[in-house]
């Protein structure tokens, strides 16, 4: 049934002159002024070489109007990932009648509430779906419409959007991480993070003052616990404004900054988007951006910017489209660096968030604010907690670019970072779309803490490994709620896994950082980042893959074992790359974990054992005492170490070893990636050493590949360790020569 008449004014006489149809219905669904095809539409798409048929139309019918769109089909398995941002139980979909609405939000993860699915903070409407023979696919529907998606049992699904087209993009795969690829081919491969972005990372909301932060930094050095980077939430500002700095409690602080600079850490601050325009004294941010007139527009008077409030002040927001967005954001984060020196900028806020629903004068009764059919989102009404729909952004109606505004603002935060700083920073946000990746990370948002968020972190991860997103993480111990020391304490042991591995929680938070509770997980803490800092150089060689093939870093078991089909359910486990898997205990009270080891050798990494009777596939119960996190090498792999300490810039400089794991043929394989670790573009201009190492025969053989970067200092072996050798080496040469082994 195609809507023949999507205008406004549409009479039954207009509707016979065109040759079409005339129903008068209430149902906004269904077009008054309709035709319908004598052959029914439907449309399949089919694999070539194994005639599997991925998507088939004909199980539904097909709208297509002004502000409803639908469109159904088949699926060939139940086995579908994807489909965000939201927080579920499992990382692979129910496909038992569930709804998932996709419109960017302000909304901490958390169950469903009156009924419906949470819609958080991003919108990424792409799905993996893996077929009964293991080869895989992905869908892409671009479109930046509030939507909805129902997953049925059939297996089958349908897509509801109330604007835009149905464009949809298809991505067939060998299997999930060839898929992963291509999409990120597509969308955009990742940015590549600066080394001193994978060290750990400690934010909270309310310090209060400066003299906190100085104690929580010292403490850390104390304890000898790696510490890379310290944050600047909103109470680093003067009420909440932009580019300024709290005259009384900040005092300070770029003094600060440049002192911690020096000892090798690094600074980064928040900025929301929101500008306050009802300061008593001229506000620049504010003056500024009206002479320049970039705010959104209010849609019921196009002359004057749309207010809103952010916190208790009245606030206008950028358009991050406007062609004139680099002259004022960008330069005034350039100017705000001449006062105090970030290295990176944190981006929140910015789906967009309104403390009025609409605008101070609410929302005036039109057809954006009031659609015929509103998907299944949370919320009384579509303009809850955000813009009017009708506020013209981007050059049409904020009902079309809503979902599109943290990606909007992530691009130009980015290319101002890197002017300024004249380095690679880190840019991350919380509201993102696809493409989001190539430009900037994500935190998982407000999370809670609570042990079952422990778990929901992995399957949050996963699932922004597979829309081209790999620098994330979770709040550790949990942003709302008082963490316990037990709580903490497991988290940091997961949280030293995340790829962006950051500690924070709310203002009127207890204080959860890793010397808190008088040291007492404190030793944990360390021992977990140390582990993390020593494999820093194989993790910084899966975001070079990542950047460069597309290739997920934290990813789920089948994306490696696809033909074991018990890989396709876990998601308590996650493996680092294709060699490392980790098994943390997730349960309050757990002195043990129940792991599974696919087919093949595995090895435990802190004393080498193999694992027994993994060959074949099992899972095993592996004794796990407050000390431990169970981190597994797989066999045929090789992976680079770096001796630890408590910045990157110092582990840097330590010596490299080497983790030889072996296989059933006594192979192994890996490849190290090393540059400056900052500069912005050392893969396009070739400043970089690309090494290769692959043992066969008993034989060791390190190739460099690429040699556009000399270290200092220079890279140096000091230890080789073998793991699954059949017996101890009677002599070791190296290039010819006799070396001493252990």
């Amino acid at each position: 049934r195609f809507d023949c008449y999507p205008e406004d004014g549409a009479t039954e006489q207009l509707c016979l002159d065109r040759g079409c149809a005339w129903e008068e219905t209430q149902n906004p669904k269904a077009p008054k002024c309709f035709y319908c095809p004598t052959t029914p539409f439907s449309l399949s798409v089919t694999r070539t070489a194994t005639g599997t048929v991925l998507w088939d139309t004909s199980v539904g019918g097909f709208t297509f109007s002004d502000q409803f769109l639908q469109i159904s089909t088949k699926l060939p398995s139940t086995y579908v990932y994807g489909f965000g941002e939201h927080e579920r139980n499992n990382y692979r979909h129910n496909m038992d009648w569930r709804t998932w609405g996709m419109f960017t939000r302000d909304e901490a993860p958390g169950p469903p509430s009156d009924g419906v699915n949470k819609n958080l903070y991003g919108m990424h409407p792409f799905y993996l779906c893996v077929e009964d023979d293991g080869k895989a696919h992905g869908v892409l529907l671009l479109n930046s419409n509030a939507m909805e998606v129902v997953l049925q049992p059939t297996p089958a699904m349908t897509f509801r959007t109330i604007g835009g087209v149905l464009d949809f993009y298809m991505f067939l795969g060998d299997g999930p991480e060839d898929v992963v690829r291509q999409y990120t081919e597509f969308v955009g491969r990742p940015f590549m993070p600066p080394y001193w972005g994978l060290g750990f990372q400690l934010c909270k909301w309310g310090y209060g003052n400066l003299s906190v932060v100085r104690d929580v930094v010292k403490e850390m050095q104390d304890y000898g616990i790696p510490h890379d980077v310290q944050y600047g939430d909103i109470d680093y500002m003067e009420r909440q404004m932009d580019f300024t700095i709290d005259p009384v409690n900040y005092q300070g602080l770029p003094e600060f900054v440049d002192q911690i600079r020096r000892d090798g850490m690094r600074y980064v601050i928040i900025l929301d988007p929101a500008i306050t325009t009802n300061e008593t004294e001229p506000y620049a941010p504010y003056t500024n951006g009206t002479a320049l007139d970039v705010w959104i527009k209010d849609g019921d008077d196009n002359s004057q910017p749309l207010i809103g409030k952010h916190y208790n002040a009245y606030s206008v927001f950028p358009d991050y489209f406007h062609a004139d967005i680099d002259q004022w954001w960008g330069n005034f984060i350039k100017d705000f660096y001449k006062t105090l020196k970030f290295d990176g900028l944190w981006i929140d806020m910015n789906e967009p968030t309104n403390f009025v629903h609409g605008s101070v004068k609410s929302c005036s009764n039109n057809k954006y604010d009031n659609p015929p059919y509103m998907p299944k989102i949370l919320g009384p009404n579509i303009y809850s907690k955000t813009l009017c729909m009708n506020s013209v952004h981007g050059g049409t109606e904020h009902y079309n670019t809503h979902s599109l505004y943290g990606w909007s603002q992530a691009e130009p935060t980015q290319r101002a970072l890197r002017e300024v700083t004249g380095k690679r920073g880190i840019v991350f946000g919380r509201s993102t779309f696809p493409s989001a990746g190539h430009f900037e990370g994500h935190w998982l948002g407000d999370n809670t803490a609570k042990w079952d968020h422990l778990h929901k972190s992995i399957i949050g991860m996963l699932d922004f490994g597979l829309f081209g997103m790999p620098y994330v993480g979770a709040d550790i111990c949990g942003f709302w709620d008082d963490s316990t020391p037990e709580l903490c304490h497991r988290w940091m042991q997961l949280g030293a896994f995340y790829p962006f591995s950051r500690n924070h929680n709310w203002e009127q938070g207890a204080p959860q950082h890793p010397t808190h509770w008088d040291g007492a997980i404190a030793d944990a803490a360390r021992d977990a980042l140390q582990t993390r800092y020593t494999l820093l150089p194989y993790l910084y060689t899966l975001f070079y893959q990542a950047h460069t093939q597309g290739s997920t870093v934290v990813r789920s078991l089948m994306h490696e074992f696809i033909e074991d089909k018990l890989t396709w359910s876990i998601d308590k486990q996650f493996l680092w790359g294709a060699a490392l898997l980790i098994s943390p205990v997730l349960d309050q009270g757990a002195m043990d974990v129940n792991a599974y080891f696919p087919k093949g050798r595995w090895y435990n990494y802190y004393s080498g054992r193999e694992v027994a009777d993994a060959g074949q596939g099992r899972s095993l119960s592996l004794p796990c005492d407050m000390d431990c996190i169970p981190v597994h090498i797989r066999g045929g792999h090789v992976i680079p170490t770096q001796g630890h300490a408590n910045t990157t810039v110092f582990s840097r400089r330590n010596t490299l070893g080497l983790i030889v794991a072996l296989d059933e043929a006594g192979e192994a394989s890996g490849s190290l990636f090393w540059d400056d670790g900052e500069d912005i573009d050392t893969i396009g201009s070739n400043s970089y050493r690309m090494i290769t190492f692959r043992v066969s025969a008993m034989t060791l053989d390190i190739t460099v590949e690429s040699n556009g970067y000399t270290p200092d200092p220079e890279l140096q072996y000091e230890t080789i360790q073998v793991f699954g050798s059949p017996a101890m080496p009677s002599d070791v040469t190296v290039n010819g020569q006799n070396v001493a082994s252990d």
